[in-house]
């Protein structure tokens, strides 16, 4: 017997975030889950401290050489983590 107001899982989990407007942090705690997984582990491992701020993604790296070479790779970091996300999460990247 199907009701009217009945919702799948994911339908009453998006609109449970969208009610208590937690759908910004939780894509953007998606975002820095999914680091390791988008960068590799080489540079996983040698990030120090990754945040988001206003759509801007702070990320320390111990490595001048790999921070060197993020930095010219900065929108096309910026594209993979929004297409990851399915959503617009990170405008600008800021090396620390």
């Amino acid at each position: 017997m199907n009701r009217t107001n009945d919702k799948t899982l994911k339908e009453a989990m998006a609109q449970l975030l969208n009610v208590y407007r937690l759908k910004g942090k939780f894509d953007e705690t998606n975002v820095i889950a999914a680091w390791q997984d988008i960068m590799g582990v080489a540079v996983a491992n040698r990030t120090k401290e990754i945040f988001i701020k206003d759509k801007k993604l702070f990320v320390r790296i111990e490595s001048s050489v790999i921070k060197n070479q993020l930095v010219m790779m900065r929108s096309q970091i910026i594209e993979n983590l929004n297409q990851k996300s399915g959503t617009v999460v990170v405008t600008e990247i800021i090396f620390l």
